[in-house]
C-alpha cells in the first residue's frame, strides 16, 4: 500500500497570485493584474465588465500579492525544509514578452526564472512549470482581442520556443495551459475575452478554446524537438459530477456536465474533437473555424500526462425544486446533502478524489498528476505567526488517503501530488488573502496591509512528515 519510489510530493502556486512585482524589470501589464477584489471581480473575470487598466476606486491584489518576486529564495528554502521533490509554478508571460508581440524577449524576465529554477535545483526540487496560468499580456487583449484571435497562436509559439530553449536542462515537466476548461466559466481571466453586446459569447469561447488547443499541440511539438527529455502535460479543473438522485434526467445531466469538463482533455489526450462535442457545437452554431492542418497537428502532438486540480465534486439536479446550491472552484452546483462544506461553501469530498482519478484514468490511460488540492480557510494566527490548522491537516490527510487508494487499490498511474498552495497567496476566485491555503502563513490582509513576514503553521511540520515517509505517516 505504498506510493512509488520517486513519487513527486510538493506544492503549487501561480505567478499572478504570488509574485507581485507587476511593474518590475520591464514586466508588462497582464489581464490577471487588472482583476480587482470586491463585488465587481466576478464581472471582470467573466468578461462582462471591461477593465483594461487600473481604476483608483478598486484594489488589485495581484499587483503586489505576497511579493515572491523578491522573496523566492526564502520561500524555496522553506519548501525545501518540508522536503519538496517538485514545485509547480508558472511563468508570467508579460515578464518574458511585456507586450506579447515583440520580436525579442525581456532578458530581465528570462533571468528571473532562470535564477528561480536554479534555486530549486540547488535544493533538489524539480520545477513543474505552467506556461500560461491565466496570464495574457494586456496589449494582446487590446490589440488583438485575446485568444479569440488566431494570431495568439503565433505569439504563444514564440514564447514557448524562447523558454524551452532557455531552460533546457533546468525544466523537464511542463503544462501548457492551467485549467483550460475555465475559459467557459471565467473567459477574461482564462483567455483575455471581453464580449460586445449582441455577440454570440459561446461561439467566441469555443473559437478561443480551439486556438488554445492548437497552441497546446504546437507547444508539445516544440518541446519534444528542443529536448527529448521534456514531458508535456495538459491541465484541467476536475471533479466528477454526481446526479442528485436516480432520476434518469439527473443522471443524464451529470453525464453532460462531466463531458463539458472532459472535452478539452479529450482533444489534448486523444488528439481529436469528440463526437458529442462536434454534434453539440453544430446544433448550437458554436463550431470554431479550423485552419488547414489543425486536425493533423492535434492528432500528432498529444500530451504525455494529464494533470488536474481537485477541490471538490459537484452535484446536479434537474427538478424544479428550490434546493440549496453549493459553491466550488468557479463552479456552482446543487448542494449534496451527504457532504460537509468549507467556510466558503465548497463541498469537502475526499472519496470524490478517488472517484475522479479513476474516471480520468479509465478514460485516457495516461499518467496523471494532481497539481492542485487544498482547503481555503480563515486562519487564526498567534503573536508568533503560528497557526493551529488541524482542519487543513484533516482535509489533506483524507484526500491523500483517497489518492493512495486510487493508486494502490485501483491501479491509477499517478506521478505526483502538489497541494494548493504551500504558502498563503491571493485567491483566484475572490481575490482575498484571508482565504488561506498555505503551510506557510504570510502576514498580509485583504486590503494589502501587513509585513509579508513568513511563518510556519502546524501543517508545515505535518506535511514534512508526510513527504519524508512517502505518504505512509499521515497522523
Amino acid at each position: 500500500m505504498k506510493f512509488r519510489d520517486g513519487f513527486l510530493w510538493g506544492g503549487a502556486t501561480a505567478a499572478n497570485q504570488c509574485e507581485g512585482g507587476y511593474n518590475k524589470d520591464g514586466r508588462g501589464l497582464a489581464n490577471v493584474d487588472v482583476c480587482p477584489t470586491g463585488k465587481d471581480r466576478s464581472l471582470v473575470i467573466t468578461g462582462k465588465l471591461k477593465m483594461y487598466d487600473f481604476d483608483e476606486d478598486y484594489y488589485y491584489p495581484s499587483k503586489e500579492a505576497i511579493n515572491m518576486y523578491h522573496h523566492f529564495k526564502e520561500d524555496i528554502q522553506l519548501f525545501a525544509e518540508m522536503g519538496f521533490k517538485v514545485y509547480r509554478m508558472s511563468i508570467a508571460w508579460s515578464r518574458i514578452f511585456p507586450m506579447g508581440d515583440e520580436e525579442e524577449p525581456n532578458e530581465a524576465g528570462l533571468q528571473f526564472y532562470e535564477d528561480l529554477f536554479k534555486e530549486c535545483h540547488k535544493h533538489g526540487i524539480e520545477p513543474l512549470v505552467t506556461i500560461t496560468h491565466f496570464d495574457c499580456p494586456m496589449h494582446l487583449i487590446k490589440e488583438y482581442g485575446g485568444w479569440r484571435n488566431r494570431k495568439m497562436i503565433d505569439f504563444y509559439e514564440k514564447l514557448c520556443r524562447v523558454i524551452f530553449n532557455r531552460y533546457k536542462g533546468l525544466v523537464r515537466y511542463w503544462l501548457t495551459f492551467n485549467e483550460i476548461n475555465m475559459i467557459l466559466h471565467a473567459p477574461f481571466m482564462g483567455a483575455g475575452l471581453c464580449f460586445e453586446e449582441g455577440e454570440n459569447e459561446e461561439k467566441v469561447k469555443y473559437q478561443a478554446a480551439h486556438h488554445e488547443l492548437v497552441a497546446s499541440a504546437k507547444a508539445t511539438k516544440i518541446a519534444r524537438e528542443v529536448d527529448k527529455n521534456n514531458l508535456i502535460g495538459c491541465m484541467f479543473a476536475a471533479g466528477s459530477v454526481y446526479p442528485y438522485s436516480s432520476n434518469p434526467s439527473d443522471v443524464w445531466e451529470a453525464t453532460k456536465m462531466d463531458r463539458e469538463n472532459y472535452f478539452f482533455v479529450d482533444v489534448q489526450s486523444r488528439g481529436k474533437y469528440p463526437n458529442y462535442a462536434l454534434k453539440e457545437m453544430e446544433r448550437k452554431g458554436t463550431m470554431p473555424i479550423m485552419a488547414e492542418g489543425d486536425e493533423e497537428l492535434l492528432a500528432k502532438y498529444t500530451v504525455d500526462f494529464i494533470s488536474l486540480s481537485y477541490y471538490n465534486s459537484r452535484c446536479v439536479r434537474t427538478d424544479d425544486g428550490e434546493g440549496e446550491t453549493a459553491e466550488g472552484n468557479l463552479f456552482a452546483s446543487a448542494k449534496n446533502p451527504y457532504l460537509e462544506y468549507s467556510q466558503w461553501g465548497w463541498p469537502i469530498d475526499p472519496l470524490g478524489l478517488r472517484i475522479t482519478l479513476n474516471h480520468v484514468y479509465d478514460r485516457y490511460e495516461k499518467p496523471l498528476f494532481i497539481v492542485e488540492n487544498g482547503l481555503g480557510a480563515k486562519d487564526v494566527v498567534d503573536e508568533h505567526g503560528y497557526v493551529e490548522d488541524d482542519y487543513r491537516i484533516d482535509y489533506l490527510r483524507e484526500h491523500i488517503k483517497a489518492m493512495r487508494d486510487a493508486v494502490t487499490v485501483d491501479g491509477v498511474d499517478l506521478l505526483g501530488y502538489t497541494t494548493w498552495a504551500p504558502i498563503d497567496l491571493v485567491s483566484a476566485g475572490s481575490g482575498e488573502m484571508e482565504k488561506r491555503y498555505g503551510f506557510i502563513y504570510v502576514d498580509r490582509d485583504n486590503e494589502g496591509n501587513g509585513t509579508l513576514k513568513r511563518s510556519k503553521k502546524k501543517s508545515f511540520y505535518w506535511y514534512k512528515k508526510v513527504i519524508s515517509s512517502n505518504g505512509d505517516d499521515l497522523e
